[in-house]
């Protein structure tokens, strides 16, 4: 029994404690709602009109139990309706005939009627613009997000998962529409309703509105308290979907791996912990919301009792009306209504104001590389790269430094490989060309002028890389080649494909460069998306070529065509190699051997040789 009641209170804390793993590592500081908020400037018109709907929607509501208790006291029981009493009218004959109270019932009917048409045209038009406004709004968050992702430098990427990001701006974004389209126009009105309530209720008899309002007290206490218990409940939620969608991110991409290695009964494993985790996190979100809303709606019924005692005693005494206590039980039901919407408005908003934290975190990271106001442009690229007492490290760390002190210049029109063992710091040099990270000391310069200084823009435009690892998107080769760049005709992109010969496998398609390519262009083999990352680097015509292990995983024959390819796009452009495979690069201008991030040796392939260092020891394992 002592282990059974001890599993159970592990279960219990595995509910209500999350776990430090999944916690986020940063919390936003600011005032998300506020923030969320200011999004509404440029529709505070549109708003504004809501909130006049709603005014009047709360009116009307607000009259609709009037006309009944009126109704009541003037036509079914003969009594003076108090809350239209006016001093110097006529008090109503006692033998008033029973025709003229069926026409007053129908004119109270006809009343009541055209305020539930006016109830339902003004919702109307409230619930069209609040969800246009809402869709606006999170039009221009959605774009504004992409676009900051966009900015943000390779550094994040290289530590931010693919999943975290894709939550951000799907599941987060639509978390916080309802806000725009729903929550803020019900707050409102809710709030509106409470004071015109409270407002008829004392004016119509002061002692039945304190009867009614005996239990707020412990309402307002129970509400506060919801919300600081949900609010922790939903950013909980909100992280472990994020956990969830890292996941499922990571693993389908790499699926193949997965199978390869016979690990899916791991990996499912490993689904099922992080699906309870999120699990947990929503059974203690909708526990909170089960506790708050029946408690909420059993004060509401003991204010309902409250009232019809008070209210009968006082009818029997002829102290009120049967009229104005129908009003007031109608109003009681209609004054605690709005507290029970409250804890259905705090789900959401709860929800949205963690979904809204974790966006703006995101919309808050700068930028590792800044560029300047006014950056320097050339006239055209030329080509000419140099390295200036280069260090650069990853991480930022001194002892974690890949570069050290390297300094070369590649002139324009001239063909650079570099070589040596993994991790000397090739790639790393590549990156820095096109000012995908930052140096920590030294200077690196295009065309005589810092890159730090010049558009980065500029500089990509003009350095064309092909890579090992080619990414096609979803779409169809032509749009592959152009990158959807509407500047580049469709001409352009054949030509640029006979360029690479590409051409030679688009042409045999069924719908040749209308050919569909599926995501990562999983259909086609490496070798032809080797060929179409050579068209698409063509196409844009850079001033600047590096070709980053282009010819390492792709068959004899095709390897052929790539080195015709090659050569064609070399001619008349800076060129800047990486390969293990020696073959491909003795044709170069020059080789820099790197080793342990230093440049070791310079020079043509015949002088390496002739060196007998660090390149000949290369060669002559490769030859073995």
């Amino acid at each position: 029994m002592k282990e059974r009641r001890e599993s159970l209170r592990t279960k219990l804390r595995g509910l209500f404690r999350p776990q430090e793993e999944e916690r986020e590592d940063i919390r936003y500081e600011g005032n998300a709602l506020l923030r969320l908020l200011s999004r509404m400037k440029p529709h505070r018109k549109t708003f504004a009109c809501c909130l006049a709907l709603v005014m009047a929607l709360t009116g009307l509501e607000l009259i609709r139990p009037i006309l009944i208790g009126n109704a009541i006291d003037r036509y079914i029981t003969g009594e003076k309706s108090e809350i239209l009493q006016e001093e110097g009218r006529e008090h109503w004959e006692a033998g008033e005939r029973a025709e003229e109270r069926f026409q007053g019932v129908l004119r109270t009917a006809g009343l009541y009627l055209a305020a539930l048409l006016l109830i339902f045209f003004c919702n109307r038009r409230q619930m069209l613009m609040l969800q246009q406004m809402g869709q606006d709004i999170i039009y221009d968050l959605r774009n504004e997000l992409f676009t900051h992702v966009e900015s943000l430098t390779m550094r994040f990427f290289d530590t931010t998962p693919v999943g975290k990001i894709v939550t951000r701006l799907t599941n987060d974004v639509e978390a916080i529409n309802e806000v725009f389209t729903n929550i803020l126009v019900k707050l409102f009105r809710n709030l509106i309703r409470m004071i015109g309530l409270a407002a008829i209720m004392l004016n119509l008899n002061a002692r039945m509105a304190l009867y009614s309002f005996l239990l707020l007290p412990a309402v307002a206490a129970l509400t506060l308290l919801f919300r600081m218990i949900s609010r922790k409940a939903y950013r909980l939620t909100r992280t472990r979907l994020t956990a969830l969608n890292t996941f499922l991110s990571e693993h389908l991409s790499g699926m193949k791996i997965i199978q390869l290695f016979g690990r899916e009964e791991r990996k499912r494993e490993e689904f099922g912990e992080r699906n309870r985790s999120l699990y947990r996190a929503g059974f203690r979100e909708t526990l909170v919301f089960a506790v708050f809303r029946p408690v909420i709606y059993l004060l509401s019924v003991a204010a309902l009792m409250i009232i019809m005692a008070a209210g009968g005693d006082s009818v029997l005494k002829g102290s009120i009306t049967l009229g104005t206590l129908y009003i007031f039980l109608q109003y009681i039901n209609s004054f605690f209504e709005p507290i029970q919407e409250l804890a259905e408005q705090f789900t959401v908003l709860q929800s949205a104001l963690s979904a809204a934290e974790k966006i703006f975190t995101l919309l808050d990271t700068k930028p590792l590389i800044q560029e300047d106001e006014e950056p320097v442009r050339l006239p055209e690229v030329r080509g000419r790269i140099t390295f200036d007492h280069v260090w650069f490290s990853y991480t930022g760390r001194e002892e974690d430094w890949v570069l050290k002190d390297v300094s070369f210049i590649i002139e324009p029109g001239q063909s650079v490989a570099f070589v040596g063992a993994t991790g000397a710091g090739k790639s790393s040099i590549l990156n820095l060309i096109g000012r995908y990270y930052d140096i920590q000391k030294g200077a690196i310069l295009l065309d005589g002028v810092d890159i730090r200084h010049l558009s980065r823009e500029q500089i990509r435009r003009a350095v064309g890389q092909v890579q090992q690892d080619v990414f096609l998107f979803t779409g169809d080769i032509a749009s592959n080649i152009r990158l959807r760049d509407d500047s580049i005709p469709d001409e352009a992109v054949r030509e640029a494909a006979r360029e690479v010969n590409a051409a030679r496998f688009i042409e045999r398609l069924p719908d040749g460069y209308a050919s569909r390519v599926t995501e990562r262009g999983a259909t086609y083999s490496a070798g032809e998306r080797q060929l179409l990352s050579f068209a698409r680097t063509l196409a844009y015509d850079p001033a600047i070529l590096i070709l980053d292990e282009a010819t390492a995983s792709i068959d004899t024959e095709t390897e052929q065509w790539i080195q015709e390819a090659v050569a064609r796009l070399m001619k008349g452009r800076t060129s800047i190699m990486v390969a293990h495979r020696l073959s491909t690069i003795q044709h170069c201008d020059r080789i820099l051997v790197m080793h342990h991030g230093r440049i070791r040796e310079s020079g043509t392939h015949q002088e390496l040789l002739r060196l007998g260092g660090i390149y000949r020891k290369l060669y002559d394992l490769q030859l073995t």
